[in-house]
């Protein structure tokens, strides 16, 4: 099939990716001049694990391109994926989907011949209609389907996501539109992927609720953690016993500092902006937002409690800015609030992150940055790990012991046992652990 993605953002670039490993001719556009030439450079603009080498192998059979002329790419289309940003409107938390309805004017002004034109990117309930509507009104004539197919990557994990998904969510109740995204994922049918043909309405709104529902079980074990620190309890266990229930299930049962990230911020606020003016206000999401946001805070404090409540002058080595290790996405992370509360108190702060620098050197103001964990350690008065990356999993103890100017460290990922920090001579602070 001949398919083009409208946006080369992470969205789009990985589907694009994806869909032409699945042997589809694709053709990602973008307006971004410099973001496209880089494309063509065969330089990735994002990071993600594998993604560099999946877009080189498809470029080089000739099934990927990437342009900023819409044009033909449009106008050869079996279908057309709009994968634009919908970024939080200020003040009001809705959805912005000012990119979303050019891209269907756009669309509507080229395409030829029947074509599906398909919202990937993350958008409320109705949008598929309004974007139904933009194109009548622009094209009466025009021969086309609207389908919506939410996303469901994980950034660090996408490419896996994207070709062994869990399933693969589709709004339409047209028959042509049904068996063209048939054909499209013709791989993952073979596999026995489960494929979910449902309403447009109803596929729009099953993404804001899988990822409201993830955020609402992170914010849950962080509540847990808070109360096993108050009785003495350990929050990792909790969670194994919990977890283990099929019913609950293991993931997202890590306790830290607070979810962020380009997806759980937005659409819970999307959400509940979206409930309210239903008039059916889903509280329990509502409180997950002030609990997420409270949770940051309180991360910082608990910090400026390890060193006696006093950091005024002290140098705080953060390990891990990036929301979660595995991409270089420093949107809402927990960081982006950490930092600045720790600098308020008085704190002087040194990070080091393996891929997020860049990004946070735009976002954080009066932070040295590191050339690498232990350069970040020396001399400081504490270490903070925020973000989990590998390379923090199996640090040289000693070597950071001997760096530090006090064997502090504040460990808010919980990657290691507090028993062997005691041993090592650490004074070490955990999340929900005694």
């Amino acid at each position: 099939m001949r398919v083009t993605i409208i946006g080369a953002g992470y969205v789009g670039l990985v589907s694009g990716a994806c869909f032409a490993d699945f042997g589809h001719t694709v053709t990602c556009v973008d307006k971004d001049e410099g973001k496209i030439a880089r494309l063509q450079n065969g330089e990735i603009p994002i990071f993600e694990p594998g993604l560099d080498d999946l877009v080189k192998d498809n470029v080089d059979q000739g099934r990927l391109f990437f342009t900023t002329d819409p044009n033909q790419a449009i106008r050869d289309a079996d279908a057309v994926f709009i994968a634009v940003g919908t970024p939080s409107r200020r003040g009001d938390g809705h959805a912005d989907l000012t990119y979303v309805y050019a891209a269907a004017e756009e669309i509507a002004g080229l395409m030829q011949g029947y074509t599906v034109v398909v919202t990937k990117s993350t958008v409320p309930v109705g949008t598929g209609d309004e974007v139904e509507a933009i194109i009548k009104r622009t094209r009466p004539d025009a021969d086309f389907s609207v389908v919506s197919n939410p996303e469901f990557l994980r950034e660090g994990a996408a490419i896996n996501d994207f070709k062994r998904p869990d399933r693969v969510v589709v709004g339409t109740d047209d028959e042509r539109a049904k068996a063209r995204m048939t054909d499209l994922y013709r791989p993952l049918f073979l596999n026995e992927t489960p494929i979910v043909f449902t309403s447009r309405r109803t596929s729009e709104l099953t993404k804001y609720a899988a990822n409201a529902f993830l955020a609402m079980k992170i914010t849950f074990i962080n509540e847990i953690a808070d109360l096993c620190e108050a009785v003495g309890a350990n929050v990792q266990e909790v969670a194994k016993g919990i977890g283990l229930d099929n019913r609950i299930g293991r993931k997202f049962l890590n306790a830290g500092p607070g979810y962020g990230g380009s997806c759980f911020p937005k659409d819970t606020l999307a959400l509940m902006k979206t409930a309210r003016d239903a008039g059916a206000p889903i509280e329990l999401i509502e409180t997950t937002v002030r609990v997420n946001s409270a949770r940051k805070q309180k991360m910082a404090q608990k910090i400026v409690e390890a060193l006696d409540g006093n950091v005024t002058g002290k140098t705080i080595a953060i390990l891990g800015l990036t929301f979660k290790p595995n991409t270089d996405d420093m949107r809402d992370a927990p960081a982006l609030d950490i930092v600045p509360t720790l600098q308020d108190e008085g704190a002087k702060v040194r990070a080091f992150d393996p891929e997020g620098m860049k990004e946070a050197k735009h976002m954080l103001k009066d932070v040295t940055f590191a050339s690498g964990p232990y350069d970040c350690v020396q001399g400081a008065d504490a270490v903070v790990i925020i973000t989990e990356w590998d390379q923090f999993r199996a640090l040289d103890l000693d070597r950071v012991k001997d760096a530090l100017k006090s064997p502090i460290m504040i460990d808010l990922r919980n990657i290691y046992r507090p028993q062997e920090m005691e041993a090592k001579g650490f004074k070490y602070f955990s999340v929900g652990r005694p």
